[in-house]
């Protein structure tokens, strides 16, 4: 049974982020750009100026909001997740260090198409019978597109729910029972027998926090996520730099294999990885999953926001998009490259490469401390 489902999720997962995928994302985020006159690259220093200066202004949200800075900070609490740990290694195992390129590629325009995503969900939001602003995708093709366009609102809104129980909880659970559990057996706390009953206390302690967070409402999530986010992306920053400063000689060899990589890949992984669309392939999607533009989900926590510029506010995902994959992703990816661990190309790799990356570097007592932003950015 369990054969016939993964082989019924890996064809349907083959054909959607094959040619339609890398058509719809790579093709929307052009036609957007070239709409836009690329307003990520013209306006980049003053959408980074923008947000980077709303976000520190002292300011209180109404009742049912949120401020634009708490706004950015539960965007960013689902896009700064496993993606840019689990996801990077994956990608470079699998599409081989071109995938980073590539990733880059779908973040530049990606930019344009978050932009976008964020304006017309601060522009189309209701205020459901409670007070509280709600917006995104399911609204803006509502009240944008018409009535006649209501049954595929619906249907974001059922895939919606469908994917929060997989890449929204399921994914994040499992990295950091997985980082915590390798931790303890790092330390011998606990040996690999005991990890189930570990994982079942952790994932107990999980949904009670979780369950405190949610149930305060929208500024309960706000004030957890505006002091949450920035912590675990400086803290996991701070490692990954130090990573790179350390073996700062390989820098121009590991630039030098993802640009060459990303259109030869077989010259760099030793012939493993065979095709160039199997690069951009993993690159794109793995970067989609991080930064979630083109996917909606995000400007969800956007149309909260306590401001009545769409636009201005529509900056803060051009800088979401930044962080989470040019700053973040390519800190991931530089880590696991510049460390020399060997990377199994060709095979599944996870959060273990990454973290293999980190203590090759500083020793095992990283590992604590790598779990602990991991569940940072799971949680």
């Amino acid at each position: 049974m369990l054969n016939t489902i993964e082989s019924i999720n890996n064809a349907v997962n083959n054909f959607i982020w094959g040619v339609p995928a890398m058509i719809c994302i790579i093709g929307v985020g052009l036609y957007l750009s070239i709409r836009t006159n690329f307003l990520q690259i013209r306006k980049f220093s003053y959408a980074i100026r923008v947000t980077l200066g709303r976000m520190f202004r002292k300011r209180d949200a109404s009742d049912g909001t949120m401020t634009p800075f708490q706004a950015v900070c539960t965007a960013l609490a689902a896009t700064v997740g496993t993606g840019n740990i689990a996801g990077v290694a994956g990608a470079i195992a699998i599409g081989g260090p071109g995938s980073v390129f590539w990733m880059w590629i779908s973040a530049i325009l990606g930019m344009c198409t978050k932009f976008s995503e964020v304006t017309l969900a601060v522009h189309f939001r209701e205020v459901n019978e409670k007070g509280d602003l709600v917006g995104g995708p399911m609204y803006y093709i509502k009240n944008g597109l018409g009535k006649n366009w209501r049954w595929l609102a619906t249907l974001f809104l059922v895939f919606g729910v469908l994917t929060v129980f997989g890449t929204g909880n399921a994914t994040q659970v499992n990295t950091i029972t997985t980082a915590i559990n390798s931790a303890l057996m790092n330390y011998h706390l606990i040996d690999a027998r005991s990890a189930r009953t570990t994982s079942l206390i952790i994932g107990i302690i999980l949904a009670a926090l979780v369950a405190l967070v949610l149930l305060g409402g929208i500024k309960r999530i706000g004030s957890v996520t505006e002091k949450l986010v920035p912590f675990m992306a400086l803290f996991y920053i701070v490692l990954a730099v130090g990573v790179v400063l350390l073996n700062i000689n390989r820098v121009p060899a590991v630039f030098s294999s993802i640009v060459y990589g990303a259109f030869n890949p077989a010259a760099v992984t030793g012939g493993v990885v065979g095709t160039f669309f199997m690069s951009m392939k993993k690159g794109v999607s793995r970067g989609i999953f991080s930064n979630e533009a083109g996917l909606g989900t995000g400007s969800i926590a956007h149309a909260c926001a306590d401001t009545k510029k769409p636009v201005k506010q529509g900056f803060f995902g051009i800088f979401e998009v930044f962080a989470d994959t040019i700053v973040i992703c390519t800190l991931t990816a530089f880590v696991i490259l510049c460390s020399g661990v060997p990377v199994p190309y060709g095979e599944a790799a996870g959060a273990e490469l990454t973290i293999l990356g980190f203590t090759s570097t500083y020793g095992s007592w990283v590992s604590i401390f790598t779990a602990a932003a991991m569940c940072c950015f799971a949680f």
